[in-house]
Parts: C-alpha cells; sequence; structure tokens
C-alpha cells in the first residue's frame, strides 16, 4: 500500500512538471483494495484493470521501473511507452490491461476465466471496475455469462461514491450486491478502507472460483482522496464537501495498517519504498525515448505496416 501511495505522489509531480504528458487518474485512498485482492491471487492467476488502474498493477506484482518508463513514454516501458498510464499490461505477471473505457475490461477477464475453464485450470481471474461502471452494459452481460457457465471469476466494484463528478446515489437505483446476487453469484459488500477485510473477502471468492463454484462480485466501499484526475485540482468543481473528504481521512487505510506495525518496521518500510521509487524514476529517465520512425510499430498484431501513397 505504501508503495501504491508514493508511486501515486511522485506521479502527481511528474505531471505537474511535464515529465509525464496528460493527466493521471490517481489511487490514493483506495489502497486497500488492490493490495488486499491481490494477495489472495497467484502469479498465473489473471487482472483486468480500469483508468484508475495503478494501484492494480503494482499490487498484482508489476515491476515498478518499468511502470514508471511506461508513464514517461519511453522504449523500456512495460508497453515500449505506447500504453501510456490507462493501458499498461504486462502478461507476465497476469495483467491483462488497464483500460480507458469504463468496464471494459470484465469481458476480457471472463475470457482469461474460460480459457481456465476449459484447459481445467484452477487459475482465476478478477476484473476491477467502479460504480459508475456498474451501470454498464458489457459489465452484466460478462456477469450473465459467467454465472450461466460457472467461470471462475471475481467481479471487484471499487465503489468510491462517485463516477467522474455523479455521486453515486445519482446514478445507481437499488443495491449493487442485490443487482449480482440476482445473477445467481456469490455477492458481499466489504470495508474497502480495511486491508485485511478486503484480503478476508477476497480469499473467499477466489477459493470458491479455484473449487469450481463460479463466479462471486465484491462491493468495496471505499473512497479517492483526489479528485477524478490530476487537472481537477485546477477546475475548482465543488462535487465533494471539505468535511466530506475529511471524514473519509480519518479512516485513511495507511495509517490505519501503519498503526499495527512496529515503528521501527513502519519507518523502513517507507524508507525501502523511496528507495525503490528513486531508482524507478532514475531508470525511467535513463531509457529512451521511441523514435518517431517506429511509431506505427506493434499496431498490428501480423506485423504489417500499412501501405502509404496508394494511388485512389
Amino acid at each position: 500500500m505504501r508503495t501504491i501511495r508514493r508511486f501515486e505522489e511522485r506521479v502527481v509531480e511528474l505531471v505537474n512538471a511535464n515529465e509525464i504528458a496528460g493527466v493521471t487518474h490517481e489511487y490514493v485512498g483506495q489502497e486497500a483494495v488492490a493490495t488486499g485482492v491481490c494477495a489472495a491471487l497467484r502469479r498465473d492467476d489473471v487482472i483486468t484493470s480500469t483508468h484508475r488502474g495503478h494501484g492494480h498493477v503494482i499490487a498484482k506484482g508489476a515491476d515498478v521501473r518499468r511502470m514508471m518508463a511506461e508513464l514517461l513514454g519511453r522504449v523500456d516501458g512495460l508497453n515500449r511507452g505506447r500504453g501510456g498510464s490507462m493501458h499498461i499490461a504486462d502478461l507476465s505477471v497476469g495483467i491483462y490491461g488497464a483500460n480507458g473505457i469504463v468496464a471494459a475490461g470484465a469481458p476480457f477477464a471472463a475470457g482469461a476465466a474460460w480459457a481456465a475453464k476449459t484447459e481445467s485450470s484452477d487459475r482465476v481471474a478478477v476484473t476491477f471496475f467502479g460504480d459508475g461502471g456498474a451501470n454498464q452494459g458489457v459489465l452484466h452481460e460478462t456477469m450473465n455469462l459467467a454465472a450461466l457457465w460457472a467461470l471462475p471469476l471475481v467481479f471487484v466494484c471499487e465503489n468510491n461514491g462517485y463516477a467522474v463528478t455523479l455521486a453515486q446515489s445519482a446514478s445507481t437505483s437499488g443495491s449493487l450486491v442485490e443487482r449480482a446476487a440476482a445473477y445467481g453469484m456469490a455477492a458481499e459488500a466489504v470495508d474497502g478502507m480495511d486491508v485485511d477485510a478486503v484480503l478476508e473477502a477476497a480469499t473467499r471468492a477466489v477459493t470458491r472460483a479455484r473449487r469450481g463454484e463460479g463466479p462471486s462480485f465484491l462491493e468495496c466501499r471505499t473512497y479517492r482522496f483526489f479528485g477524478h484526475h490530476t487537472a481537477e485540482r485546477t477546475m475548482k468543481l465543488a462535487y465533494r464537501s471539505e468535511d466530506e473528504i475529511e471524514r473519509w481521512r480519518e479512516r485513511d487505510p495507511l495509517a490505519g495498517s501503519g498503526a499495527k506495525l512496529d515503528p521501527a518496521l513502519r519507518e523502513q518500510i517507507d524508507a525501502d519504498v523511496e528507495q525503490v521509487l528513486d531508482d524507478a524514476l532514475e531508470f525511467a529517465r535513463q531509457s529512451p525515448r521511441p523514435e518517431r520512425s517506429t511509431a506505427l510499430d506493434f499496431v498490428y498484431a501480423s506485423g504489417l505496416r500499412p501501405r502509404r501513397g496508394v494511388a485512389g
């Protein structure tokens, strides 16, 4: 959780300094969800992520150096600098990609789960999405098929209360848990600010999936401490009150978990994380930028390049 928090804080500094182009979607406040869920998984299990995906990618075990290089658009990035913040993937550790399209990772995860089942493997797939994604048709289509086919798939809804600036209370009718239960799958809500509670719930869901008992749904009730993305700081939006943000900050998952540690150990962890991130940033800055002549490389699976200058 500390690595995710400090990675995101470092990334904001780099965005503000224009070392990272565009905006990123911070995961600050939600670290317990990614950490708790991914701690219940094996290396060969699969996850699909969201536009707010850095926490999931780190928790699943991606190389933080190559993540940083990816965000800086360098050739040593996880995706050669072409994926950027919202499309990081690392198949070697089961990360089938962050995704800029809301809830679009769900069918990818279902495909991975279906492949595991047809291969008689006990691999499990997890798809992360937000409360806004819970209203997307593709998610419900995926839940329907996952339940019909008893896929080893865990649906993890990170309910942080807002879809961009729209409160969940104004966008969603009924209970997210009851929606999922209507498909015939196990479903529960969990305190997404408590990493131990998330781990316990995720372990139950993953165990069911490995036993061939089909999909599960977890609604992790959490909160993002900052805006929808890094540019929101300059937009002066007022859809959340300072009192609301402060109430959630009192339940900071890092503070809660850190309080359980010996102070000396906590200080050592913090120092180790800073060193990891210092090394990551140095690695990223030393990595070369892609040559312009390679801009169309990796666009087509066949490796073929589009023809140019063909007469009409």
